[in-house]
């Protein structure tokens, strides 16, 4: 039976997209395919074992997933002598594997616009860090799983040599992302008045998020609508202090919230609850916000731009994220028009039952089967 080690590390305590699409891949891959044995190196705060299958090995490491040990000594961190393909699911290939690979790339963002990513003092490392390790993936993987289209193309415009080797596997929402009766106690929990209407932007802290104009755009379209808020599912930090001073300099200070992190099942309490999601980034290479809220029955507005129309599928009202004034407009619009608003929930929630994680796991499985089967056919 053929192993395949995949890196499920990023299964860390923490809510991220990477960890949702690797606990897609851990749940439904052993089951889909029984005639394959599967190695999922974990995370010390991720669920243990992750999976009790037949044919699933869990081996703790205590490196992170992206550091220097993952990079450049894997094969010291982990014996791979047994191991048919290695999935590396976050971006970076680590050095010295010789067996075939899969890489799952996300977005280009650190090659095409680095100022966009986290900043601080260790941008430049960073820079260096995730450049590298994503030029080594698209160069020396033996398939390049792209979890969008929007990806796949900037791929092919920056190593048009890695095209014939990438294949999209669109990202997927969970089950639990369902609506949910509104709850004044779970709204209370989180920092909110439960009286009060709100507007809703999920996600950490980055340039490429675009809060500070999701910020002037609400300013805009709500100076003059004082029953609305604008709540920020954010961890806080220097980040929320800058974007209070905006908030401040356009006279929104007081409507302008910060959850900090919440859980699971307040999120999809938010997302219920919320009289739309706001999520105008400049780039995504998928936007896990975005069909999350459409699960939850939560009209959207997002970006015009890079994978954002591609996630929609047509359910979602588009707009420049550079223009306020297009972002306020459709605002506007949203907040006035409730047949429109009716019209965006029941459009979105059946654009999130297209968009499963099964199906994601098995376009990636598709790639592990065609790179085992060249492999053999060698």
């Amino acid at each position: 039976m053929p192993r395949i080690l995949i890196d499920c590390r990023y299964l860390n305590g923490r809510p991220s997209g990477i960890g949702e699409m690797v606990l897609a891949l851990a749940t439904y891959l052993p089951r889909q395919a029984p005639d394959l044995k599967f190695t999922f190196l974990t995370n010390a705060a991720a669920p243990q074992p992750l999976r009790n299958d037949a044919n699933v090995t869990c081996l703790q490491v205590a490196a992170p997933a992206n550091g220097p040990g993952t990079m450049w000594f894997m094969p010291r961190l982990v014996d791979l002598d047994h191991i048919d393909l290695f999935h590396a699911p976050a971006n970076i290939l680590p050095a010295g594997l010789t067996m075939p690979t899969v890489t799952t790339i996300h977005d280009l963002m650190w090659l095409e616009h680095p100022e966009w990513c986290s900043p601080g003092l260790l941008h430049p490392v960073r820079k260096a860090f995730f450049a590298g390790g994503i030029r080594r993936a698209l160069r020396r993987s033996t398939s390049i799983a792209a979890i969008s289209d929007a990806t796949a193309t900037a791929i092919t415009r920056h190593f048009p040599d890695a095209a014939m080797r990438t294949h999209v596997t669109l990202s997927g929402v969970s089950e639990d992302f369902s609506p949910v009766q509104r709850n004044a106690g779970v709204l209370a929990g989180c920092g909110l008045d439960p009286e009060r209407r709100y507007i809703l932007v999920v996600g950490q802290y980055a340039p490429y998020k675009n809060h500070d104009g999701a910020i002037r755009a609400f300013a805009a379209a709500c100076k003059t609508i004082d029953d609305i808020d604008l709540v920020l599912v954010q961890r806080q930090g220097p980040s929320s202090a800058a974007l209070l001073k905006l908030a401040r300099q356009l006279g929104m200070e007081d409507r302008v919230r910060f959850t900090g992190p919440v859980e699971r099942a307040e999120l999809i309490q938010l997302y219920s609850s919320a009289e739309l999601l706001l999520h105008p980034s400049l780039c995504e290479g998928f936007g896990n916000p975005v069909i999350e809220a459409m699960a939850c029955g939560c009209p959207v507005i997002t970006s015009s731009i890079s994978a954002m129309p591609e996630v929609a599928g047509g359910a979602a009202l588009l707009a420049d994220p550079h223009d306020t004034n297009d972002l306020a407009r459709q605002i506007r619009e949203v907040l006035g028009d409730d047949g429109l608003a009716q019209d965006l929930r029941r459009r979105g929630h059946a654009r999130a039952k297209e968009m499963r994680w099964e199906r994601f796991a098995e376009a990636n499985l598709a790639i592990y089967r065609r790179v085992l089967g060249k492999q053999k056919a060698s």
